[in-house]
């Protein structure tokens, strides 16, 4: 078995446990943000969101659309740090890069992650745009409707372009791969090659707070389109521009940054990252560190709830 090869399998395992931990750490958050992005006015704040959601639908609203991204997070995060380790080697033979070179691996890789990021997050999206009515739907419902109505393009795809245009400034130049490998590399430098944890959470919640700062925007209109009833019928360019003048006429400039208090990114990307460089590590480990989960019960009969599998 050649050894890069055996590098390959350890980045799908230890992308797919740092994807899960991602999700159950940072949906509550999510939902928040999203919400806030596709908020009426009736809900003018984060804090309101937060407030009106538990009151009107229980704690466990806040986990709504977990579903999708769990499911579906073990493809996304592998995929992405598959990719990432791939365009490293492609971008040179060395395994220590200059920050200009992760920069354009993360490029790379943030462009490879958008074929599954984007059908995941559009599910998630139409999941938490839902506020506890008699006729929201489940995961599977949606699922089914937006295959048989839209079709693969215009429906599970939905929002696809923006998520390129979002996920590779994200991914590249000063962002969540280039500030974590600075803060990371600043920790070995005194501690060694062998960082401790918290080095590795502090490392990770700044690549998280890179990522949103370099593409919070495009997230915002991401959500929007991606929730409208029917799918965009212009060039991407057209209608990403036409929905970014449709947020800034209704709310200003403000409205592009609108959720961007709650956003997951810190606590996400912390134990996102920490997550995979510890599984990476010891990859035979990970199924002791994944059994966490087992706790969680009352999340994953939710989880069950939601789907209806």
């Amino acid at each position: 078995m050649s050894k890069q090869y055996v590098s390959t399998v350890n980045e799908l395992i230890a992308g797919s446990v740092g994807g899960a931990a991602q999700v159950l750490v940072g949906q509550p958050l999510d939902t928040i943000k999203t919400r806030a992005q596709i908020a009426p006015s009736a809900l003018s704040s984060p804090m309101d969101i937060l407030t009106q959601t538990i009151r009107r639908e229980g704690f466990f609203a806040l986990y709504k659309g977990m579903a999708s991204p769990l499911i579906g997070i073990a493809g996304v995060n592998s995929l992405l740090f598959a990719s990432y380790a791939a365009s490293k080697r492609i971008v040179s033979p060395f395994p220590q890069l200059s920050l200009p070179q992760i920069s354009l691996a993360g490029a790379m890789a943030g462009a490879a992650n958008a074929v599954l990021a984007s059908p995941v997050e559009m599910f998630k999206v139409r999941m938490q745009g839902q506020y506890g009515a008699a006729t929201d739907k489940r995961l599977r419902d949606i699922a089914r409707e937006m295959w048989k109505e839209w079709g693969f393009k215009q429906g599970i795809m939905r929002g696809y372009w923006v998520t390129v245009a979002r996920e590779v400034p994200a991914y590249a130049g000063y962002a969540i791969f280039v500030a974590f490998e600075f803060s990371k590399r600043q920790f070995q430098s005194l501690y060694g090659q062998q960082v401790p944890v918290w080095a590795l959470l502090a490392s990770g919640s700044t690549g998280g707070i890179a990522y949103w700062l370099s593409c919070y925007p495009l997230d915002v209109i991401k959500s929007r389109i991606q929730l409208h009833p029917s799918p965009p019928i212009s060039r991407p360019w057209t209608y990403i521009n036409s929905e970014l003048r449709s947020i800034v006429a209704e709310a200003g400039i403000l409205g592009l940054f609108r959720g961007l208090t709650p956003s997951r990114g810190i606590p996400a990307a912390a134990s996102t990252f920490a997550a995979f460089e510890l599984t990476r590590g010891e990859p035979e480990l990970c199924i002791f560190r994944w059994t966490f989960a087992d706790i969680l019960s009352p999340l994953l009969d939710f989880l069950k709830e939601q789907t209806g599998i």
